[in-house]
């Protein structure tokens, strides 16, 4: 599998036969543009910086969306949608999140949105099973560095890759304080992250992804 970070919440899944592109986002980001092709869209919550489909084009075929809980087997990929909140009062606030456990190419990817509390043992053991977690860090609406290392202890992933922080175009926390609250020392940036199950590291490991460039 080959994982991409294409800013804010939105990644691109690559596996053999399927891509799966998450939280979809509009121009208002200050992100590029994006232009994506995909099988199948995951959007957390019903806003333009999470469930943009326009900037998603179809790999073949049309683009198969999932957009709340349950069990969807799409273009081959199993998904499960687990209702969660952005915010911590069972989403009074802002309202309902939902995150994604997406089996692609024997790994296992959960994608947590805009998450902003700890997780129940009910949502733990719904996610427990995930290879790699892409976890939001910067504060804000969404988890903050601490809350989010508690959440990545919850789950136990063999990977971390953290997303939503600090960026030119993002006012929020940088992600050196989720770094620092995982005893992280090595900051290298790589442009992706290609996975299989045989290479996934005994220990959980924090990778960080490049950002776009703003812009112009």
């Amino acid at each position: 599998m080959d994982i991409v970070w294409n800013g804010h919440a939105c990644f691109r899944l690559r596996g053999r036969e399927t891509t799966v592109v998450t939280d979809p986002y509009d121009r208002s980001t200050g992100f590029p543009p994006l232009k994506l092709t995909a099988d199948v869209v995951t959007m957390s919550h019903d806003h333009p910086h999470h469930a943009y489909l326009d900037a998603v084009q179809p790999a073949s075929g049309r683009v198969r969306t999932v957009d709340g809980p349950g069990e969807y087997e799409l273009a081959g990929s199993l998904i499960e949608g687990v209702a969660t909140y952005r915010d911590k009062q069972r989403g009074k606030l802002l309202g309902k999140n939902t995150a994604f456990l997406i089996h692609l190419d024997d790994v296992s990817v959960c994608h947590l949105g805009a998450l902003a509390h700890t997780l129940t043992s009910a949502q733990i053991n719904a996610l427990k099973d995930a290879d790699i977690l892409l976890v939001p860090v910067g504060g804000g609406t969404t988890l903050d560095a601490a809350t989010a290392a508690e959440v990545v202890n919850q789950i136990e992933p063999r990977i971390v890759i953290p997303m939503y922080y600090g960026t030119p175009v993002q006012a929020l926390d940088s992600v050196e304080l989720f770094c620092k609250e995982m005893a992280v020392t090595d900051m290298t940036v790589q442009p992706r992250f290609q996975v299989t199950k045989s290479s996934l590291p005994d220990e959980t490991r924090v990778v960080l992804l490049a950002s776009p460039e703003p812009k112009r």
